[in-house]
């Protein structure tokens, strides 16, 4: 019998000081944010990843706080998207993949790669790039063996079993909304962020045999709520891609694929300064539960 694709549904990061007495209980402990977060949501983004090299010990207590099931998504770094813009990626991939994220374990979900908004399509960095992305842990292991001097804390590459790994990325230049483009994340199998924003192109091309979705603020980015007809559009999507149904609701940059999937689907609110993020999150799962 074939797997049951699953969703999830959560939030982009969770610390987050208006956060407090809204989404977390008056009185709760910053140190215990998470396990409530957890409580209420099968998976987060990690940001921190985005913006500074994590340890061991940070993966392995955030595996920890959280209940069998639960995902991460984790942000690749601004350092290789950003900063070195995908030249030359072996060595800081190899620092990241090594920096500790093989301790999440089961609880690894896809890697996000957010590059900035004047990073034009460019074919071949972008292949040279993808062709490096290790595909399980055990790649992930030898790819980290390439570690450098960057590598801040020591190296974790120990895996108990080999699984797989996803990747996203998301774009923000509207030269990518090119069909050749299409096609290469095909290639790769890797899966074309749909990032709902009036800031960048939107695009719902299926690429991979997963869907990762981000919810930005459809009117104002970062700051905006979604109603209650957003958000059951939203879910008529969610629905579809989960199930395998054609989803026509969109915008695409290259041609439908012709055999259907069931596809896992993964969505996290980045909306309103993070202020209704978790409460559109909640309204969201609730519409799916119909």
């Amino acid at each position: 019998m074939a797997r049951r694709s699953q969703v999830h549904i959560g939030v982009s990061g969770w610390r987050y000081k208006p956060w407090r007495r809204q989404f977390y209980p008056e009185g709760l402990p910053q140190k215990d944010e998470l396990v409530h977060l957890a409580s209420v949501f099968s998976t987060v983004e990690i940001n921190g990843t985005f913006y500074s090299m994590q340890t061991p010990d940070a993966f392995a207590r955030w595996a920890d706080e959280t209940p069998e099931g639960f995902v991460f998504a984790v942000k690749g770094p601004r350092f290789l998207t950003h900063m070195k813009r995908l030249r030359d990626p072996e060595a800081p991939l190899a620092n990241f993949m090594a920096s500790g994220l093989l301790r999440l374990g089961p609880k690894l979900g896809p890697v996000l790669w957010q590059l900035p908004p004047n990073f034009q399509f460019d074919p071949e960095r972008l292949e040279a790039f993808f062709e490096l992305l290790p595909r399980d842990t055990e790649q992930a292991v030898r790819l980290g063996r390439r570690h450098d001097h960057r590598l801040k804390s020591r190296a974790w590459l120990r895996v108990e079993s080999r699984r797989p790994i996803r990747h996203a990325i998301e774009i923000r230049h509207e030269s990518f909304r090119d069909p050749a483009f299409i096609a290469l994340l095909r290639k790769h199998r890797i899966a074309l962020v749909c990032a709902d924003t009036v800031e960048w192109p939107l695009l719902m091309d299926l690429t991979a045999d997963f869907v990762y979705c981000r919810l930005h603020g459809a009117s104002e980015l970062y700051r905006s709520a979604y109603s209650a007809a957003e958000l059951s559009r939203w879910a008529k999507r969610v629905r579809a891609w989960r199930d395998g149904r054609p989803m026509t609701d969109g915008t695409f940059a290259g041609p439908p694929l012709k055999r259907r999937q069931r596809r896992d689907v993964y969505v996290y609110f980045d909306n309103t300064d993070k202020l209704h993020a978790p409460q559109d999150a909640r309204a969201l799962m609730q519409k799916l539960e119909r």
